[in-house]
């Protein structure tokens, strides 16, 4: 049986500002070096941490850096954003999530979490999407 690698979406991680005790419970425990993020999450959650949740600038790079030091980073390249408009056009998710699922397949996971795509769908044979607040 094969490795369960896991991807996280920008979606489960600023649950780490959840005022919901089991959600950001939840995103706390996901904090290691054995869940992939991409270049893309660490941006997207610095930017709601300022622009939603209206932390200071030092605050959401705090949170950034934290993101950086405490997962596996994928960076984006040609070839994955190639191949989100590929995954965008064949299954309809919109660019953003696109590029995001495309990040999960090119480093290998079979599992992405999050909370915003269809729950249970399998994408290209390769990666199943969980919402981790469904289980």
């Amino acid at each position: 049986m094969s490795e369960n690698k896991i991807f996280i979406d920008s979606n489960i991680l600023i649950c780490l500002f959840d005022g919901d005790s089991n959600r950001k419970a939840l995103a706390n425990s996901l904090g290691n070096k054995n869940y992939f993020i991409s270049t893309q999450v660490v941006n997207e959650n610095v930017n709601v941490c300022l622009k939603k949740i209206k932390l200071t600038k030092a605050e959401a790079f705090s949170h950034g850096t934290y993101l950086i030091d405490n997962f596996s980073l994928v960076e984006i390249t040609s070839s994955t954003i190639q191949s989100a408009f590929y995954i965008s056009i064949k299954y309809e998710y919109n660019f953003w999530d696109s590029l995001i699922l495309s990040s999960a397949i090119g480093c290998g996971c079979n599992t992405i979490y999050s909370e915003d795509m269809q729950h249970n769908q399998i994408i290209e044979n390769k990666l199943t999407i969980i919402n981790p607040f469904l289980t």
